[in-house]
């Protein structure tokens, strides 16, 4: 049973972020290839380079190429629906905060699957629950959202590690991902709904004496 919800939560997975490459697109004004290029690169991004990095190859789209067609069916069916949003950005940011905690779990119990150790998993769970984001944004020419002040990666480090804790400390798949799931999720909307960010890095004493003399 937990096989099979996780299949339904890894098309779901697909499905969301390849949207969010979509609605890109049509911030941008980009033409039906547009849309096709930034979906499936959003959809499969993550995966792909998971897989690579983990040696699963050939990767999961090449093996099971539903998940490809299916990211270009949902970019083009986006291509003539993404009018009806009054708001596209409002709709991108929640779609995205979806996909990155699905895909935080995902990518962890993948990791696991594989053999790979708690650290790895973390760091998969991280990898695959950002990186279609930043391959999206890097092809629609916008700032990576990894590397915004926002809270972004650490949410799913926070989804990926709870995930990994309770897996590992015997409390279940299905507990393990509901709650690494929900983790993700409330601290990447709590980030979009109170503006939660990390400390950033400030110069002091020789550094912003530096910053004096070359101003």
């Amino acid at each position: 049973m937990i096989d099979q919800a996780m299949t339904f939560l890894d098309w779901f997975g697909v499905v969301v972020v390849a949207t969010t490459g979509t609605l890109a697109a049509a911030r941008k004004r980009m033409d039906l290839f547009g849309f096709i290029l930034l979906g499936t690169a959003t959809g499969i991004g993550g995966g792909t380079i998971r897989d690579t990095v983990l040696g699963a190859t050939p990767v999961f789209w090449i093996t099971s190429p539903e998940y490809l067609l299916a990211s270009v069916a949902v970019s083009s069916a986006v291509f003539f629906l993404a009018h009806i949003p009054q708001s596209r950005e409002a709709l991108l940011l929640r779609f995205d905060a979806v996909g990155l905690a699905l895909f935080a779990v995902l990518g962890a119990d993948r990791t696991l699957a594989m053999a790979g150790g708690p650290v790895a998993a973390v760091a998969m769970g991280i990898v695959t629950a950002t990186f279609g984001g930043v391959v999206r944004d890097v092809l629609s020419g916008e700032s990576p959202g990894i590397l915004s002040r926002e809270v972004y990666a650490s949410a799913a480090l926070a989804g990926a590690s709870t995930f990994v804790l309770l897996h590992e400390g015997g409390a279940g798949r299905e507990i393990a991902v509901i709650v690494g799931f929900t983790v993700a999720a409330a601290i990447r909307f709590g980030a979009l709904q109170w503006g939660w960010s990390l400390p950033r890095y400030s110069a002091r004493g020789a550094d912003r004496a530096n910053e004096v003399v070359y101003s």
